[in-house]
């Protein structure tokens, strides 16, 4: 009996944002996210799709959730789904996006695992951790 496997070759998040505009904005021109594909349908109906590079599902149980946000926030702040996106510099990056409209939620922190982490609240209501690993940091 041979096992068949199912090979995943992509993870897309679909967000639905009430302003597309200033979503659009910030996640591509804001931080970067290169455009590899938009469509318009009827009814004013647009999706673009961003590159947001290497792509993983990180699944936590509460306990680790707890201890993510201590260490990052001071308390418990994370919904069910939160977005982190490694980026060359962690504090620029936020300072980037709070200067185009992101919420701060924590300013950049290292952590015990060694990166520098902030916290943000961004359109489309998504939670965001932006974060630099410490073997990737200058200085």
């Amino acid at each position: 009996m041979s096992s068949t496997r199912s090979t995943v070759h992509q993870l897309r998040v679909v967000v639905e944002a009430d302003d597309f505009e200033a979503a659009l904005s910030m996640y591509r021109d804001v931080l970067g996210l290169e455009e590899l594909a938009a469509f318009e349908g009827d009814g004013d109906a647009r999706v673009v799709i961003l590159e947001a590079g290497r792509a993983t599902l990180e699944l936590a149980n509460p306990s680790q959730v707890d201890m993510i946000d201590r260490v990052e926030v001071g308390r418990r702040v994370s919904p069910h789904i939160r977005l982190a996106f490694e980026v060359d510099d962690a504090a620029a990056s936020t300072d980037h996006l709070v200067a185009h409209g992101a919420t701060l939620i924590a300013a950049p922190t290292q952590t015990p695992w060694r990166s520098t982490n902030s916290r943000l609240d961004g359109p489309g209501g998504l939670q965001l951790t932006l974060f630099t690993e410490a073997d990737s940091q200058s200085g």
